[in-house]
């Protein structure tokens, strides 16, 4: 047994067991916005981030289509959307730094805040989010919480070995309140609002 097995041992051994119940947290979702799409569509600006409107007919994937074209590298860990660099193929995560464009899809998404949860699940390779130069996320409007308390309770959050909130891409202000976009993270963020093939998958 090694020594960080002894001392997880002995914080589980001495552990003090109460049998408090945890506090009862309201879901402060009394006054939801008339529509959770158009929240989450603001929100996302707001932070940031883009939002793509789907067109009225045709290809619902054309606003991808059209972002991606030319690009060098694209990973893609969806279905929809064909992609040139294999995420099943990559050995480390540094191989994704030259990736132009990465496509995944999004466990769900906030409207308060304009923010989509990605998991290991979706990402495959959990650094494919960050070090992707822009990084594209499909959201079934249906997959769309109210807001962080609600999203607290999916399990995707509490059940998956990795959860991370991304709300617009990465940022950072300097003393002078001069924003940078990208300086440790994806330069841009976007989001089309796309139903998930088949409906939505078990929770």
């Amino acid at each position: 047994m090694s020594s960080r097995d002894d001392i997880l041992a002995s914080i589980r051994a001495n552990a003090p067991r109460l049998g408090r119940p945890l506090p009862l947290v309201p879901l402060f979702d009394q006054h939801p916005p008339a529509s959770l799409l158009s929240s989450f569509k603001d929100n996302l600006h707001r932070m940031g981030g883009e939002f793509l409107d789907p067109p009225v007919s045709g290809d619902v994937l054309a606003p991808v289509r059209a972002k991606i074209a030319g690009a060098k590298f694209v990973c893609s860990t969806v279905p929809e959307i064909a992609g040139n660099r294999d995420i099943a193929r990559v050995g480390a995560p540094q191989e994704l730094a030259d990736v132009d464009f990465a496509i995944v899809r999004a466990s769900f998404g906030v409207a308060e805040t304009g923010s989509v949860l990605l998991s290991e699940a979706e990402l495959r390779v959990n650094a494919v989010a960050y070090l992707a130069q822009h990084l594209i996320v499909l959201l079934d409007p249906a997959d769309i919480v109210v807001n962080l308390h609600h999203a607290y309770r999916r399990p995707e959050f509490r059940e998956r070995h990795y959860a991370s909130f991304h709300t617009g891409p990465s940022a950072t202000a300097d003393i002078e309140g001069v924003l940078i976009h990208g300086a440790q993270g994806v330069r841009s963020l976007s989001v089309l609002p796309v139903a998930r093939a088949g409906g939505k998958p078990p929770g």
